[in-house]
């Protein structure tokens, strides 16, 4: 028997409901109150989103951003740069614990991405998963070259002649797998990488090169003009195939539409968008470790904690009474 998940086109909207959104539908998923769902929805304005790790001060620009009237907004998954202009954006939002997700992200990714796979098919073209074989390409993936997502290709994103055609990212949060990604139906180079901080121009001219080697959006190499419409029923049917799935819609209720629009206050506020992070390396390996500043603060205090035990019980030890009669 097919398995039925929950569907819904929120259409298009600003940055803060749209990860409100994503945010939301994890919770509620991860409450058992909504089955598994897909989402498809647009950016109103076209909106630079970063990743949750990305130095925002340092990587954008965010003077050009506001000056081009883009909107900005930080997203709870990682990975980097994507402006959300001309693209169909999807998210996926399903238990860690449902039999169809395998226990590894990769392999996770590449079963979700199965139904992106089967819609570009259903647009025509031949699409097929990136999958890094050599040391030297796996070592690629943790060195990348720029701020800008599609620069280079992932495990198991789609690749179509060679360049991306589509990015995505994933998180794990309340025992729920939320994926989601952009699917580019044109894009402005130019205006994409007016948006970063390069030390030079000589460096940002040589990325810009570099990125028209390897990303592509679906109207460049279309024979005839897809719409946006075209895209929604592509990929709509994709994942239907891909995941061996039927779709219900989905209607939230008053109380979740008000958990939505608390979120959106989240995504809005500087403390989330600007957050800092602080970077730790070992001295051991060439391995670093980023964290924000609350993560920050509970180190501080596991390290004080610790620390205080130690010594509390190494005092402990020194007073104990040592007559066995007592």
């Amino acid at each position: 028997m097919t398995e039925t998940w929950n569907f819904i086109n929120t259409g298009s909207h600003d940055p803060y409901y749209n990860m409100a959104m994503d945010e939301a539908l994890l919770n509620f998923v991860s409450r058992g109150e909504i089955d598994p769902v897909i989402r498809f929805y647009t950016w109103d304005p076209a909106t630079l989103s970063i990743g949750y790790f990305q130095r925002l001060t340092k990587e954008i620009d965010i003077e050009k951003v506001k000056e081009k009237g883009y909107g900005l907004v930080r997203r709870q998954t990682g990975g980097r740069g994507v402006l959300h202009d001309k693209e169909l954006t999807y998210s996926v939002i399903v238990p860690e614990s449902h039999p169809k997700m395998p226990l590894t992200i990769t392999e996770a990714y590449r079963v979700i991405s199965q139904g992106l796979l089967e819609g570009f098919k259903n647009l025509g073209f031949d699409t097929y998963f990136a999958v890094p074989r050599s040391k030297e390409e796996r070592e690629k993936l943790k060195q990348p070259r720029s701020s800008v997502c599609f620069d280079a290709p992932s495990w198991y994103e789609l690749v179509v002649e060679g360049r991306k055609i589509a990015g995505s990212a994933q998180t794990r949060q309340k025992g729920v797998i939320l994926q989601h990604g952009s699917i580019l139906q044109d894009i402005d180079i130019d205006e994409l990488f007016d948006l970063f901080i390069f030390k030079h121009d000589r460096l940002k001219a040589k990325m810009k090169e570099a990125f028209v080697d390897k990303a592509v959006a679906i109207n460049d190499i279309s024979e005839q003009h897809i719409t946006l419409n075209e895209m929604e029923k592509a990929f709509e049917d994709g994942f239907k195939k891909g995941l061996q799935i039927e779709f219900k819609p989905l209607t939230l209720t008053d109380a979740q539409l008000e958990e939505v629009k608390a979120l959106e206050e989240k995504f809005r506020s500087d403390d989330w968008t600007y957050r800092k992070w602080y970077l730790i390396k070992t001295k051991s390996s060439s391995h670093s470790y980023q964290f924000d500043k609350d993560d920050y603060c509970f180190i501080l205090i596991w390290l004080l904690f610790t620390f205080t035990i130690l010594t509390s019980v190494s005092y402990t030890h020194l007073t104990l009474p040592t007559n066995r009669e007592v």
